[in-house]
């Protein structure tokens, strides 16, 4: 039985290779990839870059902090008080409206809770309950009352399921305006988005600032689709009027630094723990969430909002692009080239979804990062692995015509492809053994043979000492040139050297085998120098490096004129002319079979 090994061609692999890290891609924008290849981390990185400090004249942000509970109290401050808080930015500031990022879950003085209840039932007051979103609980969270005033039936919009609560007590349970402030942070405990619809219990209710800004912003109110929202945080805490409580309630500012905005209140206090992770740092306020998330719906109800990109499209078709040059540009680029190129579109790529990033808050970044890493770590070690089995060739093939020492030197050269057909001024020298049949006739098998292979030794070895290149054997002589697949300029000398030497080594052989009774050997040599092709013209099935052109035909003429002249190497014109170290016979002028003119013959001189 015969076992055939299976070759998957190189294109297959490539394609595999290109499809696979265009599929990384793909996956990464599924939603079962967005969190993959760290796209929230660099959507992290591009908000704190573009993070601004410029003020946000739309909102206002009321903080019971330190310095207010110092003046004031400790908190939980009676409701009076905080009663009074919100009175005083409603009438004395003018507010546009009010919204608390606190839960009262337990009823205080009820002279406080009654007016706290009556400000949230006939003003613009929105009060806040949490929703919990974890599931597993060994019983679930119930705490006061829910206040379903801004809920609406759970199939009108698409929301997140809550399994708990921490509402506020039954007093302010009837306030037509109250909002979530619960959230579900990200696997990495950061706070990215916010659910602006919480579905509980077959009802849907509406994130704090998604109802504050419904109720008192003055415009139409939003009604988005999508239940979470990716909180912009394009403006850091001190892009916000931040006010103290203490200082509202001693009617420390002026009426129109704060009247007409949007108030959240609530507490950057450590002491009140309500400090989360956020894209731009591990402990920041909640408050400064809300003031963002106020500031993000803001810009989308007044058309300020970035215009929505198809961020997911243009990720991919980077992505295919890039894709696409690798599996064509890659096998023809060194392994360094591959690398910087894909390192330069990568900075690219970061670059523009830098932008990208604000105009859709869905796409990954990262995507065709991943996709161009998996590149990096396949195609290019591939295409190494093939240039280089593609360089073992080349030697392997280049080893059968071309002395060692050229070998070596093609390797240091800048050529591309050795093996490529080029046209190159060369010399060629054409070799065999005058009267071969009647050397052989009388030997036997083994005789022949061993007679043969000394000769070809005689003109192989001045070949490959000379740095000639062997096109081939033609049974009892050879064929060689210079100048390919190297060039030299000095050629024509480098043949002529050869030919001497030749000559001489065949006259030793001669003389030993005529000791031995044998017949004299000689060799007859063309030589002739001009433009070639000269590379490999061989098939898919094997390689054949060799030269053709007029001066190859010509040398192989000038080798059977040789037999008409007692001189063994016979030179034309073109060497003559290029040769700078040796000196030459003129032997007249002849017409070479297919020549149409005479050809000036030349044997070389003697050597002084």
């Amino acid at each position: 039985m015969t076992i055939r090994s299976f070759r998957v061609p190189h294109g297959v692999v490539q394609a595999l290779i290109s499809i696979l890290a265009f599929l990384l891609c793909v996956y990464s924008q599924t939603s079962a990839g967005a969190w993959a290849f760290g796209n929230e981390q660099l959507r992290d990185l591009f908000l704190r870059l573009q993070v601004s400090s410029a003020p946000e004249p739309r909102v206002v942000v009321v903080d019971i902090d330190e310095s207010s509970t110092a003046r004031l109290g400790p908190w939980p401050w009676p409701r009076t008080r905080v009663a009074d808080l919100v009175e005083t930015l409603l009438a004395d500031y003018g507010v546009r409206g009010v919204a608390l990022d606190i839960v009262f879950p337990d009823a205080a003085d009820p002279e406080g809770d009654a007016r706290l209840a009556a400000l949230a039932s006939h003003g613009p007051v929105v009060l806040a309950q949490a929703f919990d979103f974890q599931a597993g609980r060994a019983s679930a969270l119930r705490q006061g009352v829910l206040a379903t005033g801004s809920a609406q039936p759970a199939p009108m919009q698409p929301a997140v399921h809550a399994t708990g609560y921490i509402a506020n007590h039954a007093g302010l349970a009837r306030a037509p305006r109250v909002g979530n402030i619960g959230f579900v942070p990200d696997p990495d405990g950061v706070l990215r988005r916010i659910p602006l619809w919480t579905e509980f219990e077959g009802k849907t209710y509406p994130a704090l600032a998604l109802a504050l800004v419904n109720c008192c912003s003055g415009a139409r109110p939003l009604a988005p689709l999508d239940p979470s929202l990716r909180v912009g945080f394009g403006r850091d805490w001190p892009a916000y009027t931040v006010v103290t409580a203490a200082e509202v309630l001693g009617r420390e500012y002026v009426r129109d630094d704060l009247a007409g905005r949007l108030v959240v209140i609530g507490s950057s206090s450590l002491g009140q723990g309500d400090r989360v992770a956020t894209p731009l740092g591990n402990s920041r306020p909640g408050l400064g969430v809300q003031a963002a998330v106020l500031s993000t719906l803001l810009d989308q109800q007044q058309g300020k909002a970035p215009a929505r990109w198809p961020g997911a499209a243009l990720a991919l078709a980077f992505s295919a692009a890039c894709v696409l040059f690798a599996t064509f540009a890659f096998p023809r680029l060194s392994a360094l080239t591959s690398v910087g190129l894909l390192a330069l579109a990568s900075v690219a790529w970061v670059g523009f979804a830098g932008v990208a990033a604000a105009h859709d808050p869905a796409f990954s970044t990262t995507g065709p990062l991943a996709a161009n890493l998996f590149l990096l770590a396949f195609a290019v070690p591939y295409q190494w692995w093939v240039s280089q089995h593609r360089s073992r060739h080349l030697l392997d093939t280049l080893r059968q015509y071309v002395a060692p020492a050229v070998v070596q030197e093609l390797l240091r050269s800048e050529l591309a492809d050795p093996l490529k057909p080029r046209q190159l001024d060369i010399t060629t020298l054409i070799a065999d053994m005058e009267g071969y049949t009647s050397q052989v006739e009388n030997l036997s098998m083994e005789e022949a043979a061993r007679l043969t292979q000394d000769f070809l030794d005689c003109l192989t070895g001045p070949v490959f000492a000379h740095n000639g290149t062997l096109d081939k054997y033609t049974g009892d002589g050879l064929v060689a040139f210079w100048g390919a697949p190297l060039p030299m300029s000095d050629h024509a000398d480098r043949a002529l050297d050869a030919a001497r030497e030749i000559v001489t080594r065949v006259a030793r052989l001669s003389a030993l085998r005529e000791r031995e009774g044998r017949p004299r050997l000689r060799v007859r040599i063309g030589i002739e120098s001009g433009p070639a092709m000269a590379g490999d013209f061989g098939t898919s099935f094997r390689s054949v490096y060799t030269a053709v052109g007029d001066s190859v035909n010509t040398a192989s003429r000038l080798e059977q004129a040789a037999r008409d002249f007692p001189h063994d190497a016979i030179v034309g014109q073109g060497t003559v002319t290029r040769a700078t170290r040796h000196a030459f016979v003129p032997l007249g002028e002849r017409v070479l079979r297919g020549k149409g003119k005479p050809s000036t013959l030349y044997a070389l001189a003697e050597a002084a």
